[in-house]
C-alpha cells in the first residue's frame, strides 16, 4: 500500500510517498481502509522534529475515517464493512490503510459523512474538551479564540454560538473574517494590524475576558495573558507559530492570579469512557446541526508536500483532508 513517511526531519520536502506492506491486525486490532485522512498542525510538529517520533523512517498523521477491512483476534463490537473513525497513535494515518487498536476506534453514525468524521476526531473532540471540560463555558460568557477561521476555530465558533457564548475571534484577512462571522464569531480582531489586548479591552469595556483559547503559541502568548481579567484562564493548546519562550511563573501573579494550562487531546480521551463521551458529543452535535464541518481543501496523497506548505503558510481555512 502507499504511505507517506519521513526518512529525516525537516520541511515539507522530507515527505515521501512510499510503498510499504499492508499491515495485518493482531490481537485487539482492526485494519481500517481509509476513505479520508485528517490533516492537523501536530503533523507538522512531527515532521519538523518539534515533537520527536520514536524512530525513522516513520509515518505521519493521527486521524482518519473509512471502513473496517480486517478484524484481529479478540475484537468485539466491530465487523468488516463498519463505518469507523479514529484518533490514535503512533502517527501513521497518512496511508491507504492503518491497523488501529479497537479500543481507540469509534463507529461513525448515520448522518455523519466519512469526510466529516475524518475532520472531527482531532478538531471536533479538541473543541469538545476545551469548552466543556477544560473551561466549561456558560451562556453569556465572553471568550477570546485565536485562529477563529481555522479547522478548530470554525467548529468552536459554531458550538460557542449555540451555547450562547460571545466569541471574540482573531483572524489575519478579510476573507477569514467573513468565514468566521458566518460560523458564529461575534467580533473580529485582526491580529496582523491591531493590538489584540487593546481591541479586547475596547470590546469588553475594560473588563477583559475570563478565558483565552490559544493554539498559535509563541506569537500570541504574552498578548493572550494581557487579555485576561484577574483570575482568568489561559488555555494554550497548540504551537502554530512555535513553542512559547521560557516563562516566569511569577508573571501569573503579577497579572492578577491567572491560571495557565496546556491540555492535550490525548489526556482528555485516554480512557475508553472519555473517548466515547467526546466522540458522542461531537457526532451528536453534527447530527443536530450544531456543528457543520467546513472542509476548505482536499489533497491527493501524492500532493502531501503542497498540503503541508499550504497549512504552514496559513493559506488554508477550515479543515484539510488527504484523499488516498
Amino acid at each position: 500500500m502507499r504511505a507517506v513517511r519521513i526518512h529525516a526531519t525537516g520541511g515539507p520536502e522530507v515527505l515521501a510517498v512510499d510503498e510499504v506492506p499492508t499491515p495485518e491486525p493482531c490481537e485487539g486490532e482492526v485494519r481500517v481502509r481509509h476513505a479520508f485522512i485528517g490533516v492537523n498542525f501536530i503533523d507538522t510538529y512531527h515532521r519538523s522534529g518539534l515533537y520527536p517520533l520514536p524512530s525513522l523512517p516513520h509515518g505521519l498523521g493521527s486521524e482518519a475515517a473509512g471502513t473496517v477491512e480486517a478484524v484481529g483476534p479478540g475484537v468485539e463490537g466491530f465487523a468488516e464493512g463498519d463505518r469507523v473513525a479514529y484518533f490514535a497513535g503512533p502517527p501513521g494515518s497518512y496511508a491507504e490503510a492503518k491497523v488501529v487498536p479497537a479500543a481507540r476506534l469509534v463507529k461513525v453514525p448515520e448522518g455523519v459523512g466519512l469526510d466529516q468524521a475524518a475532520t472531527l476526531m482531532v478538531k471536533g473532540m479538541t473543541v469538545e474538551y476545551l469548552i466543556h471540560r477544560t473551561f466549561p463555558v456558560e451562556a453569556g460568557t465572553t471568550v477570546l479564540f485565536h485562529a477563529a477561521a481555522g479547522g478548530v476555530g470554525l467548529l468552536a465558533c459554531q458550538w460557542l454560538a449555540h451555547l450562547g457564548v460571545r466569541t471574540l475571534g482573531t483572524v489575519s484577512t478579510e476573507a477569514k473574517a467573513e468565514l468566521a462571522r458566518a460560523n458564529g464569531c461575534d467580533e473580529i480582531i485582526y491580529y496582523t494590524r491591531e493590538s489584540v489586548p487593546d481591541r479586547v479591552r475596547e470590546l469588553t469595556d475594560g473588563a477583559m475576558v475570563p478565558v483565552v483559547f490559544d493554539s498559535v503559541g509563541k506569537a500570541t502568548f504574552l498578548d493572550s495573558l494581557a487579555c485576561l481579567r484577574p483570575r482568568g484562564t489561559m488555555v494554550g493548546f497548540g504551537n502554530a507559530s512555535g513553542a512559547p519562550d521560557p516563562f516566569d511563573v511569577l508573571e501569573l501573579s503579577r497579572r492578577g492570579s491567572l491560571y495557565l494550562t496546556r491540555p492535550t487531546l490525548f489526556d482528555y480521551t485516554a480512557s475508553r469512557e472519555d473517548l466515547e463521551l467526546s466522540a458522542g458529543r461531537v457526532f451528536s452535535a453534527v447530527q443536530d446541526g450544531v456543528l457543520r464541518p467546513h472542509i476548505g481543501a482536499r489533497f491527493a496523497l501524492e500532493e502531501v508536500r503542497a498540503c503541508h506548505e499550504a497549512l504552514e503558510s496559513r493559506k488554508t481555512v477550515g479543515a484539510t483532508l488527504l484523499v488516498p
